[in-house]
């Protein structure tokens, strides 16, 4: 639908440049954990079995979703020179780049005498407590969209490329390619004993591993944080908040839920959790489907064609999603949000569903270039739908900010892009625990997945192992349930309580609002100056 809403009270080129590079940088962290500790390293270098890494992940997500809300309470109550979302965005990166380095310091050398236990309770508290400083940054780093610019075109546009932006921070999941290609400068460098216990070639193998598993980290986490830092240094909030705001946390899990657009978003978020899958999985479906867990080898694979294979991989993962989030902020100008949102939701069940049959089809064995070229295509149309309904998502939740001050008058910025959060959280602590149980029934956990990686090192091919259930079990996952959740997803939002037209004429009368709030302060500014 068109916007009638203009205004110059708007962010600058420099401070929107500056808030898309620390979105870059938030979301490179943010893949050194996704990619890196959580769908990687606990399991395929840490040997913590699936089960428990599931659970790790499930409680701290449900933690972290429940936690979400305090963290937006905390958000709307915070009045400073700054404002209210920036001073955690200057302070705060780079405690939660430290914590992000100590998260994969444990188990630093393999000592035959050394706790599992140990091991598992480092993982789940180091994992825990980033999750909750990563919060601390993160609820505001969306909040501030809503505070830098009161023209809704503008803030479309701000979204758009802030999840383009975070898209291309996606280049973080490079954490998993890098170790392979480092492993070599650590070699040799362990003693044959420790702690006076024989230390075996096996061990010394794996503490290579992650040697060069936590210089990688290191390397990508200080650049990312340098980057995170400037979108707090940079941007300014131009919309003014609630000057005395006294709800507390139970006051604000009351308005998250009354407010009927904002809770139709929440139930189509729960209900869309499985797309979680996607991003837990993309990795350990690139490493050992694609590459038979050797990204070092993997130029020797089908006489060097393997490369090209996985790059048409890679961009019909990227591409097609990155151009969604360019043009939808466009599409917002044309169309009714909500026939947006529901478009790309049932319209993005099709090609994921498609990425099981072809699987089916092509016989477990989807590295043939027909394979390939089917699988890039529906990877394509799955990656462009799941690019427009995140900025469709974050944009609706702006709007409800605006609703919600419109009838109630205040702003629950902190609040509801806390929901955001909750979403993603809560999404992937669903998501974690179905990948868990899959991989349990399939045995692709602890042991065995030692055993799977000596057989794929001695030359076997992993769409073969075990007549293929290990690669079917992936390929279901990222499929058939994802699927089922985004047709689900649509439900709750066929009658979206607030019509495109109902925002503009709410939004204008705000703005006109603000304008007149603004003038009569400068009048009595003026007054006073007279009268001295």
């Amino acid at each position: 639908m068109g916007n009638e809403v203009t205004t110059k009270n708007t962010y600058t080129k420099k401070e929107l440049f500056g808030y898309l590079t620390g979105m870059f940088g938030q979301n490179m962290i943010y893949q050194v954990i996704a990619a890196g500790l959580v769908s990687v390293y606990l399991g395929t270098v840490l040997y913590i079995p699936a089960g428990v890494v599931s659970a790790i992940i499930f409680a701290a997500r449900i933690w972290d979703a429940l936690n979400d809300p305090m963290m937006g309470t905390i958000v709307d109550r915070t009045h400073t020179k700054w404002g209210k979302c920036r001073p955690y965005l200057i302070f705060f990166p780079a405690i939660i780049g430290a914590m992000t380095i100590l998260c994969f310091v444990n188990g630093i050398y393999t000592n035959p005498g050394a706790s599992k236990a140990l091991i598992i309770a480092w993982a789940a508290a180091s994992y825990i407590i980033w999750g909750m400083l990563f919060t601390v940054c993160d609820i505001p780093l969306w909040g501030i969209t809503s505070l830098m610019t009161e023209d809704e075109n503008d803030r479309a546009k701000i979204i758009g490329l802030a999840r383009m932006a975070a898209g291309v921070g996606g280049i973080g999941t490079v954490v998993s390619f890098i170790p392979d290609f480092l492993k070599g400068m650590f070699e040799g460098k362990y003693n044959a004993m420790v702690d006076g216990v024989k230390y075996t070639q096996q061990m010394a193998n794996n503490d290579t591993k992650k040697a060069a598993w936590i210089a990688t980290v290191v390397i990508i986490t200080v650049v990312s944080t340098i980057l995170f830092e400037i979108a707090g240094l940079v941007t300014r909030e131009r919309v003014p908040g609630d000057a005395e705001d006294k709800r507390g946390i139970i006051d604000n899990f009351k308005i998250m839920w009354k407010c009927l657009p904002f809770r139709q978003i929440l139930i189509s978020g729960v209900l869309r959790s499985p797309l979680q899958l996607l991003m837990i999985l993309a990795m350990p479906l690139m490493l050992y489907y694609y590459t038979d867990n050797s990204f070092n080898n993997v130029g020797n694979l089908d006489g060097g064609q393997r490369i090209i294979k996985i790059g048409i991989i890679g961009l019909a993962v990227f591409i097609p999603q990155f151009a969604a989030m360019a043009l939808t902020p466009n599409f917002v100008k044309k169309f009714e949000n909500k026939k947006i949102y529901n478009f790309f939701t049932v319209a993005g069940a099709v090609p994921y569903a498609l990425i099981y049959v072809a699987y089916i089809l092509f016989k477990g064995n989807l590295l043939s270039w027909a394979g390939v070229a089917v699988t890039a295509v529906c990877i394509a149309l799955a990656s462009a739908s799941m690019g427009g309904i995140n900025v469709m998502q974050s944009i609706m939740i702006a709007d409800c900010v605006d609703y919600e001050e419109y009838h109630k008058g205040y702003r629950p910025d902190g609040v509801f892009f806390s929901g955001q959060s909750f979403l993603t959280k809560l999404s992937g602590g669903i998501a974690a625990l179905i990948q868990g149980l899959v991989y349990t029934i399939v045995k692709f956990s602890d042991q065995n997945l030692d055993n799977i990686n000596y057989k794929l090192a001695q030359g076997a091919h992993f769409y073969e192992l075990d007549g293929g259930k290990y690669a079917a079990a992936m390929f279901f996952l990222i499929s058939i349930p994802v699927a089922v959740g985004m047709l689900l997803s649509a439900i709750p939002m066929r009658k979206f309580a607030m019509t495109d037209a109902e925002h503009s004429r709410m939004l204008a009368e705000l703005v006109a609002k603000r304008e007149a709030a603004r003038n009569g302060a400068e009048a009595a500014e003026e007054a006073i100056k007279g009268n001295d």
